[in-house]
């Protein structure tokens, strides 16, 4: 198991598919008209809010690839998946690229230098941990808003911050497993 800056990454890379897994398996039990009605936050709904965070992903992960076209796709439409289940599957399958990118990673491949593309300017190079790090910062933020607007829905939000913690690993061990994550 990697240890230092490369474990990190991929301790928060697999934290961040088990919160999104629990928090959308618990919009699921939510209609798609619940899971699209306006609610206070950021973003106007768990809908918007959700499908925000997919996007977000898939660009920075591109950004992370190095992939030449992701800046001529900054200003594609926001994926829009009326539901949760639907999301669930594209945010796993986006999780799972992120996760396999985490562990390809070593202490001298994080300290490198990359730029994210912006249509309108470019910005000076961030090491690419700090760029993870602010990925998982923009995902736990606004899964938080998600979590909050769900408590306003008839669904208990899910527990999302027992991950980390060996005592309790016992209360996430069968959902790793079915995630094809083994416990760690």
């Amino acid at each position: 198991m990697a240890t230092g800056l490369p474990g990190h990454a991929v301790a928060m890379a697999r934290n961040n598919i088990w919160a999104n897994h629990r928090l959308l398996n618990a919009c699921k039990a939510l209609t798609p008209e619940e899971f699209a009605a306006p609610r206070t936050s950021f973003f106007s709904s768990l809908r918007a809010t959700l499908n925000h965070i997919l996007w977000v992903d898939v660009y920075y992960i591109d950004a992370l690839h190095r992939d030449p076209t992701v800046l001529s796709r900054y200003h594609d439409p926001i994926p829009d998946f009326p539901d949760a289940a639907s999301l669930h599957d594209a945010q796993i399958a986006s999780d799972r690229r992120l996760l396999a990118f985490c562990e390809r990673q070593t202490e001298e491949s994080l300290a490198e230098g990359l730029s994210l593309p912006r249509p309108n300017r470019t910005p000076p190079p961030s090491s690419v941990i700090s760029i993870l790090e602010h990925l998982f910062q923009h995902q736990t933020h606004h899964r938080g808003q998600a979590h909050a607007m769900l408590a306003g829905t008839s669904v208990k939000p899910p527990q999302l911050d027992e991950f980390f913690l060996a005592g309790e690993q016992h209360l996430r061990r069968d959902e790793l497993l079915a995630l094809g994550l083994e416990p760690s």
